[in-house]
Parts: C-alpha cells; structure tokens; sequence
C-alpha cells in the first residue's frame, strides 16, 4: 500500500463549444499534473471536453460526434498518468452525461452520470439519459481503490453508498455547480453529511470535489473546490472565481488528504463573492463574444457607477469608455459625479447631450400628440434618445454595451424596454437595489486607492432625473420594503398572503406583485447578466406573458 496517491484538480474555465481547443488544453495539462506535479491522478470538471452546458449542441450528431472523436485523441496521448475527463458519450438514440478514465493511451472505464437535475438552470433531462444498467465506477491507482460520480449524484445518498461499497477508499467528484449566495456552506455540510454516511469505525471515504470556473451566459460557475478527509473535515475551499491547479496527496490508510498546492479562500463574505461573481461573469462574456471593450451610459447615480466599477475591474480602464448625456432635468451633481469616478479609475468620459434629438423627437410627433398632456412617454423618449446613441457607439467603434439596470427595477417594471434597457450584457441583473447600495459601499472598503464610487453617490436618493425633482420613490416604496417583499415573492416564492402575513401592507404588496406580472414582457427581451440569487430572471424563472392567474 503506497504512502499517498498524488491527484491533481484542474480547476480552469473550460469553454463551451471549443471542443477541440478544450481537448488540445485537456491533453496538455494531464501532461503538465505528470511532469510538473508528480501526479498519478488528474481530474478535469464535468463536461470539460465541450464545456457546460452546451444546451441544443448537444442535439446535433455533428457535435456529439466531434466530441467522440476529441475524446479518443485526448485518450491516445495520456500515458504515464489517469486523466478523468468529462464529456457528452452519445449511444445510438441516448446521449449520456459521462466521465471517462483516461490510462496507457486508452478508454480504461466511463461512468454515465445518475442523478440528473432537471430544476433551477438546470435542463439535463432535455439533453442526457440515465443508463437504466449503469452503476458505480471504479479503478485502481497504485493499489488505490478510486470512485467516480458527477455532480449532482453527490446530493443523493445511493451513488456514494453503492461506490464505497464496492471498495473506493477515495472518490472523486467533477462539478459544474453554478455560483449562488450562501450556497458554500450548504454544500460543505452535505459533503461531510456524505462523507459521514460512509464512515466504519469512524472513518468514512475520502471525497475529492472539483467545480469548474468561469462565466457562460447567464451562469458563473465559481470554482471553490473543496477536499473531505474521511472523518467528515471538509478542507478551506480553494479561491473562487479563480483559474488554478489544485495538488493534494491522499492518504488511503488514514483516508486523509495532505494539500501540496492550494491557495484557500481568505473573504467568503458574501459581498466579495458576489463582486467576483459579477466581475468575472462580465468579463467572460465579453472575452468569449469576441469583446475587448465596453462602452456604458454612466448617470452619476448609483447603478452606473457600479456598473463602470465593475467594467473597470472586469477589462482594464482602458477598454472602458463612459458616455455621460445630460438632460434639461439632469442635476449638475450628477455630472460632476460622473466625471469624478472617471477622472479616479481613468476611464474615458464622453459627453453627449440629448437636448437636441430629444427635441426633434417632440417636434416629430407634435402634431400627433397636440392637446395632450405629456406624461411617461416624454420621459421614456429621453431613455430612448440616451440608448439610440449609446448603441450607434457601440456599432461605430465597436465594444459591447453594458446596460445597467438592477433586479428591483427588472422586477417591477422601472426601466424603459430600447431606452435604459439597451445593451448586449446587464451585470447587475440580479442584484436588488439594496444589494447594489451594499456592494458599493463594499468596494469603496477594497484596495489602496480610497473610494472607487463618489460617497455622494452612495448617498444621494435615487432619481431616474427624467423630470423635474423626479426620485424613485415617487413611483415606488422605498427599496427596502420593496426588496424585502420582491426577496420573497420572486426568490422565495411566497404567496400574497406569505407576505402580508409578514407583516407588509396589503395594498403595497398588491402594488408590488401587480408590477411584477406587468413586467415579464420586459424581462423576457432583457439582457443576460451574471446569475447570484437562488432565483434570478432568465432561465432560472420562467414565467409566461400572458396568464390569468393571480397569486
């Protein structure tokens, strides 16, 4: 019985769709964990081969079958080392979300994903099959019993309990889980809960948990793997967001891991993740769209200024312009504010005013509007003018255009569908505005500089400066008892009668929930932005246009 078994974790972004740079990437670092590490194991994350989740690709028999081929290349170039490596196994009429151990050269055993979730942003059971004769996985390293499941076989107690039975003193675990608050420590029970289940004498399987990094659409997937010893002790996580080699060396005597290269979390708050979060989930989109730059209207109000912070942090002040446009009813605070956070992260400002196109906007439709009184409309075609001549930027000088709205606002209807709402990516899309306020101040607290947002902007009440003396809370309650009532409704999922049960006015809560089913025409043509919430807008909640219910 060897000492320790030395595995290494490949947590990196592995793009979606680039099979084959993925395989020539897969190759070149099982090559890289043998010589520079020493390690006679290496585990890449679920579906590394194509990327997750590769969606209606994985209905195209040119794709699955581009990923057959890249697996058996990938195979014929492993020697000297066991590569488990994930990818979509197409069998006939079924495809199956599998991981296949890589050895001398060839397919030594595939193991068939068994648990597939199909809840939250999760649609596997539209593309992958379980194999109704499938069942654990094993192989030996160096006289190591090794087992192997897929991510959400982990949640249930059967996979782990049937794999340990057939002998597995160490099982590893490749994950494509997605970023979402307060879900570490849910995850980090469940593990040593798992771990425990196994224990004989107090001593249960070792449990190696890989995730993968990076931002794909919508989803950031955050990385933050983990190790479990076999007394339940789940090891610090690994720094999310974050592309790194993970080495441990394990120990099958005493079923305990022995960390040889791992950089562990050192802010699991939960407002530095969520800023990574949105930052690395801005900067992937960009990168993986063919972006280098971004462009975005910056107001001198609060949701800007964190958006350009955010770019700023995201592709470099250089590849950031911001476009100020003032108004007949923009403040001059607003615009001193936007010029100071530019002249503080060295951003490009522009300014643009659209006194004159909004007037000829009025002029045109004059005549069609004489003897009407001017109401929404006026105000909208502001919006408008602002995101016409944003997006004619971006299409002149190319860049993509980052909108700026916030999950309260998406929520309830408080932005304007072609005005505010242009652009290609919405970094604050699940953020509540009372989020936004504390990841601001959050911030101002980070690095050497001092303040990255002007504090008078943090300050000031919130005005969408559309008319004179305008402040949100002229249209809504104010965002804390709004936050609070859409925390529940569209996060928890609670009735009208939950939150007036709370404690919350009848007639606020039934304002509120009658903007949101207003709205979902709004959202459904809103941008994509980084998923943080357990429920955010997109493809974690669905809900139709048009319906007659009410509840």
């Amino acid at each position: 019985m060897p000492n320790s078994l030395r595995i290494a974790l490949a947590q990196f972004d592995f793009p979606v769709g680039a099979v084959e740079a993925n395989a020539d990437r897969i190759i070149a670092m099982a090559l890289q964990a043998r010589d520079e590490f020493g390690a006679r194991v290496v585990l890449f994350p679920e579906l590394a081969l194509c990327g997750y989740l590769p969606e209606d690709l994985l209905l195209r028999p040119a794709f699955l079958a581009q990923c057959e081929a890249a697996l058996r290349r990938v195979a014929a170039s492993v020697e000297g080392i066991v590569a488990v490596v994930g990818w979509p196994q197409s069998a006939g009429a079924v495809v199956y979300n599998a991981a296949s151990v890589l050895r001398d050269g060839a397919i030594a055993t595939t193991y068939r994903k068994r648990e597939l979730p199909n809840y939250a942003v999760f649609d596997e059971r539209r593309y992958f099959d379980v194999d109704p004769d499938g069942g654990p996985c094993w192989f030996d390293v160096d006289d190591v019993r090794v087992g192997l499941l897929i991510c959400e076989d982990l949640w249930f107690p059967e996979p782990l309990a049937q794999t340990v039975a057939g002998g597995a003193q160490l099982v590893l675990v490749p994950n494509a889980s997605p970023f979402e608050r307060d879900k570490h420590a849910q995850r980090d029970a469940l593990i040593a809960q798992r771990v425990g289940e196994t224990a004989v004498e107090g001593r249960g399987v070792g449990l190696a948990y890989l995730n993968v990094v990076g931002g794909q659409d919508s989803l950031v997937f955050d990385g933050a793997s983990v190790l479990a010893d076999g007394d339940g002790v789940v090891h610090p996580a690994a720094v999310a967001f974050s592309d790194q080699w993970l080495v441990a060396d394990f120990d099958p005597a005493a079923r305990a891991f022995t960390a040889v290269q791992w950089t562990s979390e050192a802010d699991e708050s939960r407002d530095a993740l969520a800023w990574r979060a949105v930052v690395r989930g801005t900067r992937d989109y960009c990168r993986k769209n063919g972006f280098e730059k971004a462009w975005l209207g910056l107001s001198g109000g609060i949701d800007s200024a964190l958006v350009l912070a955010i770019a700023v942090d995201a592709l470099g002040a250089d590849n950031v312009t911001a476009v100020r446009m003032p108004s007949r009813y923009t403040a001059e605070l607003s615009n001193d504010l936007a010029a100071e956070q530019c002249r503080v992260q060295g951003v490009r400002l522009l300014s643009l005013p659209i006194e004159k196109p909004f007037q000829g906007y009025l002029d045109a439709l004059a005549s069609t509007f004489e003897g009407m009184a001017a109401d929404t409309t006026e105000e909208n075609l502001q919006s408008r003018t602002r995101g016409a001549l944003l997006m004619a930027l971006s299409n002149k000088f190319g860049g993509l255009l980052l909108t700026t709205g916030n999950k309260s606002e998406y929520a309830v209807g408080y932005a304007t569908i072609y005005g505010d709402m242009c652009g290609g990516y919405a970094p604050l899309k699940d953020l509540y505005k009372t989020e936004v306020f504390a990841l601001a101040r959050w911030r101002n607290t980070v690095g050497e500089a001092g303040w990255v947002l002007p504090p008078a902007v943090i300050d000031r009440p919130p005005s969408a400066e559309l008319r004179g003396n305008q402040r949100d809370e002229d249209s809504l309650p104010p965002y804390d008892v709004l936050d609070a009532i859409l925390l529940r409704h569209v996060d928890q999922e609670q009735s009208r009668e939950e939150i007036v049960a709370a404690g919350f006015d009848p007639d606020t809560v039934d304002r509120v929930l009658h903007l949101v089913r207003i709205s979902e025409w709004k959202r459904h043509q809103a941008a994509p932005g980084p998923k943080v919430s357990r429920r955010a807008f997109g493809r974690e909640r669905r809900y139709p246009i048009s319906s007659g219910w009410r509840g």
